[in-house]
């Protein structure tokens, strides 16, 4: 059995990588409070369920943060693979956080559309269009790990729906102010929440894939499988297996069926390298004879033995 271990993450961590999610932490418990005391005072569902919104992103980075921390602690002879899916778990736990607190918002939303009380426009305007700069903020904090890691896009995503639904806000309390309508505060909430989940729901379903093993959506099976049997000595893959560690690793197992004499340190190398190329940090191959596939073992679409 040949093994293919790449430790070279890929992404170089940062030398603070705790600093975005203290941050955006910091950001965020300190708008949930001014933004919940004005928008008691001012009566408005619009600033409560953005006050909502943002409760929920204070808990989603603290469960990201926690997951993250867990990711980087060393496997043990139980966890023989670390803590690392802790990630996909926590992106999947704040998507269906986010969810439950857009529900609430809405259930509210809606009861107030039927009997509308006054606004306090103004404070509304000035509130939220706080809340737009604080959320940009603490978004930009995630910004450049958004594509690599489902966990910090997860509160990427959080924190950037937050500022554009402050800005909505701003919008909605400016139309109060004009018009004197106070039913566009809890129309605009219900707005504010097919928004959110619109948001989140990529997230969702992402995180819902890598938690039940999927192929990660940034590796492609199809280049997978030309990489293995591109070798002459390759004639064969079956058992093949690609799923998520982490939000940020990626694992391969594959059967290779070539005599086993062609089997080398130099090939594995080879596959190793090509694998990592596109995105598999974890590599282990068992080459075996042709004539010998293991009972149970089920053939890989589309790689076929060779002619």
């Amino acid at each position: 059995m040949g093994h293919g271990h790449d430790h070279g993450h890929g992404h170089e961590v940062p030398s603070d990588p705790d600093r975005a999610f203290r941050l955006g932490v910091a950001l965020n418990v300190g708008f949930v409070a001014v933004e919940a005391v004005y928008g008691v005072l001012a009566d408005s569902i619009a600033l409560l369920a953005d006050a909502a919104h943002n409760l929920s992103d204070v808990l989603g980075l603290l469960l990201a943060w926690w997951a993250a921390r867990l990711a980087r602690k060393a496997p043990t002879p139980r966890f023989t693979y670390g803590l690392g899916k802790t990630t996909i778990l926590a992106a999947l736990a704040n998507a269906i956080l986010i969810l439950v607190a857009v529900g609430g918002v809405a259930w509210e939303a809606v009861g107030r559309l039927l009997d509308p009380p006054p606004v306090q426009a103004v404070t509304v305007m000035v509130v939220a269009a706080i809340g737009v700069v604080i959320n940009t903020a603490a978004a930009f904090l995630f910004f450049a790990d958004r594509h690599d890691d489902v966990n910090r896009r997860a509160a990427f995503v959080h924190l950037a729906t937050d500022a554009a639904v402050s800005l909505g806000v701003v919008v909605g309390g400016a139309v109060v102010w004009w018009t004197s309508l106070n039913w566009i505060d809890p129309a605009l909430s219900l707005v504010i929440a097919v928004v959110i989940v619109a948001g989140t729901w990529s997230v969702l379903r992402e995180a819902f894939e890598l938690a039940t093993d999927a192929v990660p959506a940034r590796v492609d099976p199809s280049a997978v499988e030309r990489v293995l049997t591109a070798p002459e000595a390759v004639h064969a893959v079956h058992d093949l297996h690609v799923w998520a560690m982490s939000t940020t690793r990626v694992a391969l197992t594959a059967h290779l069926e070539m005599p086993l004499d062609a089997w080398t340190p130099a090939l594995a190398d080879e596959l190793v390298h090509a694998l990592e190329d596109l995105g598999v940090h974890h590599v282990t191959l068992q080459p075996e004879p042709p004539d010998d596939r293991c009972h149970g073992c089920a053939a890989v679409p589309g790689a076929d033995r060779k002619t």
